[in-house]
């Protein structure tokens, strides 16, 4: 009797393999039995009939009689294996279905039920070397989390800084809770105990920084969220990471290249400078005045560029809050060609502008300058001032060189330039503006050739005017 076996086996296994040997299907076994039952039949009702001659009946009832236990009994003999191993498959796949993927089972026979059992087993396989892929993966990640310095808050149902935590990684239980665990605590509790400014910055909604001390405490942290589904419930990701040595680094790298910057530039202008004056009072002293005009004409063109070149810093680092007025887009644009050269694009928005004339003003002298410098011709410098639907977008194009990937990335850093002379202050303020007006500004390749600045200010009133 074949009988279905399940052993329980731990570990990868290889590939199933089938039985060997001669092949009998289930539909010529079962053909074949039915056969032989038949022919015992035939057979014992001829028997019969030499020894119960003219007692048909009696011959019928005595073949019932033999026939059908011996029927029975085979039959059973051939089902009760296959119903055993139909009870496997059932506990097997049960186990699949908890994730125990640990079961295989064994089939003595060659036939259909032998290739299912390879199958079940080879899935088996499978799944279980996917479920050890994803345990390594998942320890993988949870490694990770736990030992990035972000803290990263998992929260459930979440709406109005309320919400249940259902996992908090080391750093968060660090930072919020001196290392004590998080998870099934309310976010509301938390953040009462927590620095105001981090529940003012949740209130706020969305991205941002937020700073939690005062003096030499003060400590700075960006605080990003994200929101998604899970089982049918809403949850955030709250992600807080803590910025103060970096921008203490930072702060302190671009001092030294402000330092550097203003320092190559003072060395620039005061030495010839010095020379200047020396070279007049030797002129003086020996009563040769006809070359000190020239002399002193130098010295006022050095020194205006002198505080041209400082005012460009102080007006940098002292921008006022825009007062906002409402402009008429042709004397704007107007006022912007009698100082630089541009050929304007489409016709301009009916609507008037509403923005500080004179930083905007600023700003776009600043790209439209950038733009003739690019290397491209004069004359295909382009200005684009068009409405969108709740935006206004102003396109500053040229085609020249544009800007390496590098370059277009650190392009709006203040004091970063590729220029010999330049001071890295001209795309910074005009960012400066119009973030100052609740807009952007972007930049990128033309097509073709060339570069395309792009600011774009928002149509209703900024939250931050004067």
């Amino acid at each position: 009797m074949n009988a279905p076996d399940a052993p329980a086996s731990k570990g990868l296994r290889p590939k199933a393999k089938r039985p060997q040997g001669l092949r009998l299907s289930l539909v010529t076994r079962w053909s074949a039995l039915i056969a032989t039952l038949l022919a015992v039949g035939i057979l014992i009702a001829i028997w019969l009939e030499h020894l119960l001659p003219n007692q048909p009946w009696a011959v019928f009832a005595i073949c019932l009689v033999c026939v059908v236990p011996i029927a029975i009994i085979t039959i059973r003999s051939q089902i009760q294996p296959i119903l055993s191993l139909f009870r496997a498959l059932e506990g097997t796949v049960t186990s699949y279905r908890d994730g125990d993927f640990s079961f295989s089972l064994h089939w003595q026979q060659n036939d259909e039920l032998s290739d299912l059992i390879a199958a079940h087993n080879d899935l088996g396989n499978v799944l279980r070397e996917q479920r050890l892929d994803l345990v390594q993966r998942e320890l993988l990640l949870d490694t990770m989390v736990q030992n990035t310095p972000v803290a990263m808050l998992l929260v459930a149902d979440f709406a109005a800084s309320r919400g249940t935590i259902v996992y908090a990684n080391a750093a968060a239980r660090q930072l919020l809770a001196d290392g004590r665990k998080l998870e099934g605590r309310q976010l509301r509790d938390l953040l009462e105990q927590a620095a105001p400014a981090l529940s003012e910055a949740l209130g706020r909604g969305g991205d941002g920084l937020f700073t939690a001390g005062e003096g030499e405490d003060e400590e700075v942290y960006h605080l990003a969220r994200s929101s998604f589904s899970l089982n049918g419930r809403k949850h955030e990701l709250l992600l807080l990471r803590h910025l103060t040595v970096e921008l203490r680094r930072q702060e302190v790298q671009t001092w030294k290249k402000v330092i550097r910057v203003i320092s190559h530039e003072l060395n620039n202008s005061l030495a010839p400078l010095a020379s200047l004056a020396h070279s007049g009072a030797e002129l003086v002293r020996r009563g040769q005045t006809e070359r000190l005009p020239q002399i002193l004409e130098t010295i006022g063109e050095r020194t205006r560029h002198l505080e041209s070149f400082i005012l460009g810093y102080a007006r940098f680092a002292k921008l006022p809050t825009p007062r906002i007025e409402t402009c008429s887009w042709d004397a704007f644009v107007k006022r912007l060609a009698s100082q630089v050269q541009f050929r304007a694009g489409d016709a301009l928005p009916a609507e008037p502008a509403q923005f500080d004339p004179a930083q905007m003003e600023q700003a776009l002298l600043n790209l439209l300058k950038n733009a003739h410098e690019s290397g491209g011709k004069p004359e295909r410098v382009e200005l684009h001032i068009r409405r969108t639907q709740d935006a206004i977008r102003i396109d500053v194009l040229d085609r020249g060189h544009g800007m390496s990937e590098a370059v277009l990335t650190n392009a709006l850093v203040p004091f970063y330039s590729t220029k010999r002379s330049g001071t890295g202050l001209g795309l910074a303020l005009a960012r400066e503006i119009a973030e100052a007006h609740g807009g952007r500004i972007t930049l990128a390749n033309r097509e073709g050739g060339g570069l395309a600045v792009t600011l774009i200010l928002p149509v209703t009133q900024p939250l931050n005017q004067a």
